[in-house]
């Protein structure tokens, strides 16, 4: 099918979504097919809907996406149906290509929505598109993140051939081989080459994330599982990853498939921290060595007094806590600002942080400003 021609100036009206009397009938298919998803009802191809759309839009996503892949393209098809589930419209993932989708958090936490109730060639569906937004967004993070933590080894020089040559080190250690040439420079052949390669500081690096999946939570959820699975592949370090709401399970064994790992939580209930500390604990077997991160809005329905006694135990062991805000869905800090207050007296720190922020904050931990 060949594609409807649009004139510029009837372009530029459905992109602003202006002067809608005066598109062409040729465009109004095109007006109508776009305001299904950015003018909801009211934009340019709203004046049309009565008579194209029967008055109340596409009578289903199904058509609506053969509509747009009518009038725009396979690659406008997807990308306008992975902004509508990513915007509520989570039936329209059902449609979307998961090899064409852009992955976004958004996106994944709609999709994800979907998990419960559906039948098994839906479910099937569904799990290749989570399991292409995962590993995509895996990737753009562990791009960012892994430089941040790569205080987790350091060079050390080594005869062997596993890695760049230590310019440095090898002409010092050959100096015996220089020889004049005519023109007055040295050459130096060195028959004992060292190269760089990398080694564990110390011993290994525990990384705990205690993350709360009580209600409003989601895109906390995501990124601690996302953060988690790039932790966990990391030479040094040990990721656990403990879930909790009022009761606390441990999903340690999932660290390595964020999509299972996600597929298995269940957002919602109330929120008791100090058991999910109180299990962390058990966890610890070199405090010293071992990272904390709590997840949560720190609203704490249990006693304030046994959270912050599982707070202070961790501090004294001697173990890293780290408290961090849940966010919302614009990204904003939103937690119980006094019950932070009285965590933070007892020893951990909160803070709001992207997760590379967090990578950087773990790096600086991991990577031996001790000695």
């Amino acid at each position: 099918m060949s594609e409807p021609q649009i004139s510029a100036a009837d372009r530029w009206r459905l992109i602003l979504g202006q002067e809608r009397e005066k598109l062409a009938r040729s465009a109004l298919p095109a007006a109508i097919a776009l305001d299904e998803l950015y003018g909801r009802g009211r934009g340019e191809g709203a004046r049309g809907r009565g008579s194209a759309a029967g008055g109340s839009g596409f009578p289903s996503v199904r058509t609506w996406a053969e509509e747009l892949e009518a009038l725009f393209g396979k690659d406008v098809r997807e990308e306008v149906l992975g902004r509508a589930a990513g915007r509520g419209q989570t039936a329209a993932a059902l449609e979307v290509d998961a090899e064409a989708v852009t992955p976004s958090v958004e996106l994944l936490q709609q999709v994800l929505s979907l998990k419960g109730g559906l039948a098994e060639d839906k479910l099937l569906r569904l799990r290749r598109l989570v399991d292409r937004i995962v590993a995509a967004l895996v990737t753009q993070l562990a791009v960012q993140v892994r430089p941040a933590l790569t205080g987790v080894v350091s060079p050390r020089p080594s005869r062997r051939h596993a890695g760049p040559l230590d310019l440095g080190r090898t002409v010092r250690a050959n100096l015996r081989t220089a020889r004049r040439q005519p023109d007055g420079s040295y050459m130096i052949l060195p028959d004992q080459p060292i190269f760089r390669t990398r080694v564990r500081r110390s011993l290994d690096w525990r990384v705990i994330l205690v993350v709360d999946v009580s209600g409003s939570m989601e895109e906390s959820v995501i990124y601690s599982a996302l953060m988690a699975a790039i932790i966990g592949g990391l030479p040094a370090v040990t990721a656990h990853f403990v879930a909790f709401s009022t009761e606390v399970v441990d999903l340690s064994d999932r660290v390595t498939d964020p999509l299972g790992l996600l597929l298995e939580v269940e957002v919602g209930g109330g929120t008791l921290i100090a058991p999910a500390l109180r299990y962390a604990r058990t966890l610890i077997t070199v405090p010293t060595r071992t990272i904390v991160v709590l997840v949560s809005d720190f609203e704490e329905g249990g006693p304030i007094g046994a959270l912050l006694s599982e707070v202070r135990a961790i501090v004294d062991g001697g173990a890293h806590p780290l408290g961090l805000a849940a966010l919302d869905d614009r990204g904003k800090p939103r937690y119980s600002v006094s019950v932070a207050e009285q965590v933070v007296a007892a020893g951990m720190p909160v803070a709001a942080l992207t997760p590379l922020e967090l990578a950087r904050w773990i790096g600086e931990k991991i990577g031996g400003r001790r000695r």
